[in-house]
């Protein structure tokens, strides 16, 4: 989506400081299940949207079979949702979700700032380390530490539902290099059907970056059109992390 640079200085305002969490074998990053369905956010999640777009995607809680989920509804729009949370992928490398999508847009394209629109993303973000950038990163990271308060994110992994690029795709976004685009789904064959992914983020992170991660500061998903100037619904299931 348009500027998606703006996600790493965006989400240090809205969000507060990420809580640590304590040892167990599943963290349930989102728990949408058992929430109730409704206007509502879903706990610990808050809304993440960019101040040169005004039309947000709506999302809400819904009833879709038997289960509570997020429904996202896109119409030339972009924004998310993000939940700002402090965990250590070498302990829990693995994320599982659930999603679906109804359509997919006639000109989205991975490689285009244009065509950088997706009916379905989850997204990871991993926090500053001094450690894995070089010197003049450093000098805009710190002058944004003074700006801002706080460091924004070094960099981000989007799992997507592409509609064309085969996959397993893995690409840079096509405004920074800082983020990576790996496809996990695409096109329309599996459209109106819930799916289970399942990922490993260190084996993601060392295909897309190269080297070991940094701890993760937040997740985050988004059905974002405002490139496209299409529509598309999506809907989210229970997010969580485990260990192998």
């Amino acid at each position: 989506m348009r500027i998606f640079i703006i996600l790493f200085i965006t989400a240090v305002q809205i969000i507060s400081p990420s809580p640590c969490l304590q040892a167990q074998d599943i963290i349930d990053v989102g728990k949408f299940s058992t929430a109730e369905p409704g206007e509502t956010l879903p706990e610990g999640w808050q809304p993440l949207t960019f101040k040169k777009i005004t039309s947000h995607t709506r999302y809400s809680l819904v009833k879709d079979g038997d289960s509570v989920v997020v429904k996202a509804v896109s119409e030339a729009s972009a924004s998310g949702l993000i939940r700002n949370i402090r965990i250590d992928p070498q302990k829990y490398p693995i994320i599982q979700w659930r999603w679906k999508v109804t359509n997919v847009y006639k000109n989205s394209d991975v490689t285009q700032k244009d065509g950088d629109d997706y009916p379905a993303r989850i997204y990871i973000t991993f926090e500053y380390d001094p450690g894995k950038i070089g010197f003049f990163d450093k000098i805009k990271y710190n002058l944004i530490k003074q700006f801002y308060g706080e460091y924004p994110p070094i960099g981000a992994i989007n799992y997507i539902w592409a509609s064309k690029a085969p996959i397993g795709t893995i690409a840079p976004n096509p405004y920074t290099e800082r983020t990576k685009m790996i496809v996990v789904e695409s096109g329309k064959k599996e459209l109106d059907t819930w799916i289970t992914e399942e990922r490993n983020i260190l084996d993601d992170f060392v295909a897309a970056f190269g080297g070991t991660p940094p701890m993760i500061s937040g997740i985050g998903i988004m059905t974002d059109s405002d490139n496209t100037q299409e529509s598309a619904t999506a809907f989210y299931g229970d997010i969580l992390l485990k260990q192998k």
